[in-house]
C-alpha cells in the first residue's frame, strides 16, 4: 500500500470516528473541508477511499440529496467512475450556487483524464449552470476563481469544436468580462459551421462591450440564419431602440409578430416603440395593459421609460404608466 493510501485511510478513519461511523456524515464533513480548501488533495483522497469501501451505502444515503455538499461529493464520485459529463454538470451546479468558492481548483477538474474525455455538450451545460443564480461574475476575484473553467473551455473547444456548444460556453467568459475569449469561441465555432446560436453569442458579447453597431450586425446575421425566429426580431429591435432608431425597432417587432402574434413581450415592445415614435395614446394604453404580464420587471420598466418619452402624450396617461414601475 502506498503512503498516499495510508494517509487517506488514516484521514478517513479520523473522519468516520468524528461522524459516528456514518459514511454519509463523513461525506458531508469532507465536502465541507473541500469547500474551505478546494485544491487540497487530502479530502479528495479520503473521499476516494470512502467511495471504494462504502459505495452501496453512499449510493443509498445520497440518493435524492440535492444539498451542495452531496452534489459536490457526487461530482467527484462520478469522476472516479469515469462519468466525466455528469461530473462536470454537477460541479457547474455547485459553482452556480456558490461562485464565491474556487470550485474549479479541485484536483480532478484539471486532470488530463477529465479534460480528454468530457464532451463539449456537457461542459457547455455546466457553463450555463454556473450562471443559473444570476451572480455578478464580472470582477477580478471572480475571473481568478474561474481561471480553471476558462482553461477547460479552451482545451475542450479546441478538441471538440461543436458550434452550438461553443456558443453556450461563450456565455461564461462573457459574464466574467473575458470578452476576447467569448469572441474567440464564436470564431472557432464559425470555422466549423455558421449557426444561429454563434451569431447570437457574438451579438450578446458585443452588446455587453457597449458596441451596439456590431451587436446589431451580429443579430442581423442570426436573423439571416433563422428568419422566422421572433425572439431574434425582438433582440434586434431592442438594440435599434437603444441606438435611438425607433422606426427600425417598430419594423422589427412587427416582423416578429407575424411569426408569433400572441407573444406578450413582442406586443409590449411594439406598443412602447410606436408610442415613442408617434406619441400614440392608444399604444401607451395598450402598453399599460400588457406591462404587468411581462416576466422581467427591468425590461418592463425600460419599455415604459421609452414610451413615456414619446411626443405630446397626455401627462395623466404618462403618470399612470410610470406608476407601474413603482409596483
Amino acid at each position: 500500500m502506498s503512503n498516499q493510501s495510508v494517509t487517506a485511510g488514516v484521514a478517513l478513519a479520523v473522519v468516520m470516528a468524528h461522524c459516528g461511523g456514518s459514511p454519509v456524515g463523513a461525506v458531508k464533513f469532507l465536502a465541507g473541508a473541500i469547500a474551505s480548501a478546494p485544491a487540497a488533495p487530502e479530502p479528495h483522497a479520503a473521499l476516494a477511499e470512502l467511495w471504494r469501501d462504502r459505495r452501496s451505502e453512499l449510493k443509498e444515503g445520497l440518493e435524492g440529496d440535492g444539498s451542495l455538499s452531496a452534489v459536490l461529493a457526487q461530482a467527484y464520485f462520478l469522476f472516479l467512475d469515469g462519468d466525466m459529463d455528469d461530473a462536470v454538470m454537477s460541479l457547474g451546479s455547485v459553482t452556480g450556487a456558490r461562485p464565491d468558492v474556487a470550485w474549479g481548483t479541485v484536483p480532478w477538474f484539471g486532470d488530463v483524464r477529465f479534460l480528454g474525455a468530457v464532451s463539449a455538450e456537457a461542459l457547455a451545460e455546466a457553463c450555463l449552470r454556473t450562471l443559473d443564480y444570476g451572480h455578478d461574475l464580472d470582477t477580478d476575484a471572480m475571473r481568478e476563481r474561474f481561471t480553471p473553467w476558462f482553461h477547460a473551455i479552451d482545451v475542450v473547444s479546441e478538441r471538440s469544436p461543436v458550434p452550438e456548444s461553443l456558443a453556450a460556453m461563450a456565455r461564461l467568459p462573457r459574464a466574467c468580462g473575458r470578452y476576447a475569449l467569448a469572441l474567440a469561441l464564436c470564431d472557432r465555432g464559425d470555422a466549423v459551421d455558421r449557426v444561429m446560436w454563434t451569431a447570437v453569442a457574438r451579438a450578446g458579447t458585443w452588446r455587453a462591450m457597449g458596441d451596439l453597431d456590431r451587436a446589431a450586425e451580429s443579430f442581423e446575421d442570426a436573423l439571416t440564419l433563422d428568419p422566422a425566429n421572433w425572439s431574434l426580431c425582438l433582440d434586434l429591435a431592442d438594440v435599434r431602440a437603444e441606438q435611438g432608431d425607433f422606426a427600425a425597432a417598430v419594423v422589427l417587432v412587427d416582423q416578429g409578430l407575424r411569426h408569433e402574434p400572441g407573444e406578450v413581450s413582442l406586443r409590449a415592445a411594439a406598443a412602447a416603440y410606436r408610442t415613442r415614435l408617434s406619441g400614440s395614446s392608444d399604444d401607451l394604453r395598450a402598453l399599460i395593459v400588457l406591462a404587468p404580464e411581462l416576466a422581467s420587471t427591468s425590461y418592463r420598466d425600460l419599455l415604459i421609460d421609452y414610451a413615456c418619452a414619446g411626443p405630446g402624450l397626455p401627462q395623466g396617461l404618462v403618470t399612470k404608466a410610470r406608476r407601474i414601475c413603482e409596483s
